[in-house]
């Protein structure tokens, strides 16, 4: 798994982020390196640069690595041609946009991309995680069940620790709730912890992140209504953002 990456530039300090992110997961994986960087077609854009010159830099940096790397250019909408590019890879590495607001977390490019990409999208912190420890912030929900098949491979092959954390006011619910992640973790013979919390989801995940030093979390991504009006709930992975610096791997 996570033998083939992509990872989206546009000149920006978070992308950089993603990149070296990128390079560190890909050492782990023997992965080769996909380097995309997309100019849109339309509309003023507030940061020039070389597409040229950012792609080279890209380059070297993987290079130097010693891993295999390809860049692409492409002209588009970048969410767009992400996803398009992404049917080729294993997941797709971004940076997040902002770290003071909720509704600046993600970005428009990267909250659509999560929504139309077939393949999980890893939104990095402000420095490389080894991703030694995983949490999953588990609801029992469909993409949360994804989100759980994902990171049971990824412990199995990194023989990592995952953290089960599931908010609720009901603990005997929430028993039943994480009773089905604990079986299929321990099927795949993988080491875990479960968590029942209290408070918001996003509360009680930064929390448990904050007292267990994980260092990578995986979740569910949790698309409401159709079209352009669709609205994206990353298993509350926005408020978690905003009190977390780690990687964040968001499974469709």
């Amino acid at each position: 798994m996570f033998t083939r990456l992509l990872v989206g530039l546009d000149g920006s300090p978070s992308a950089d982020e993603a990149l070296e992110q990128a390079v560190h997961l890909a050492l782990r994986f023997k992965s080769k390196v996909l380097v995309a960087h997309i100019k849109e077609t339309h509309g003023l854009s507030k940061r020039i640069s070389d597409s040229g010159v950012l792609l080279q830099r890209a380059q070297e940096r993987v290079a130097d690595a010693g891993l295999t790397v390809q860049t692409v250019l492409r002209h588009g909408e970048p969410d767009v041609e992400l996803a398009t590019l992404a049917r080729d890879v294993d997941t797709v590495l971004v940076g997040r946009r902002g770290r003071s607001s909720p509704a600046d977390v993600l970005g428009k490019t990267v909250t659509s991309l999560i929504r139309i990409a077939e393949r999980s999208v890893i939104v990095c912190g402000s420095t490389p995680s080894p991703m030694n420890a995983c949490a999953i912030a588990y609801d029992g929900r469909e993409t949360a069940q994804r989100a759980l098949a994902l990171v049971a491979r990824f412990a199995s092959v990194t023989h990592s620790t995952v953290h089960v954390i599931h908010a609720t006011i009901d603990p005997a619910v929430g028993t039943m709730v994480v009773g089905e992640a604990e079986a299929l973790l321990s099927l795949q013979g993988v080491t875990f912890v479960t968590h029942l919390e209290r408070g918001t989801p996003g509360e009680a995940v930064a929390r448990v992140i904050q007292q267990t030093q994980c260092d990578a979390l995986f979740a569910g991504a949790h698309v409401s209504g159709e079209g352009r009006r669709s609205a994206v709930t990353v298993s509350h992975a926005e408020e978690i953002l905003l009190h977390t610096d780690i990687p964040v791997v968001i499974q469709p």
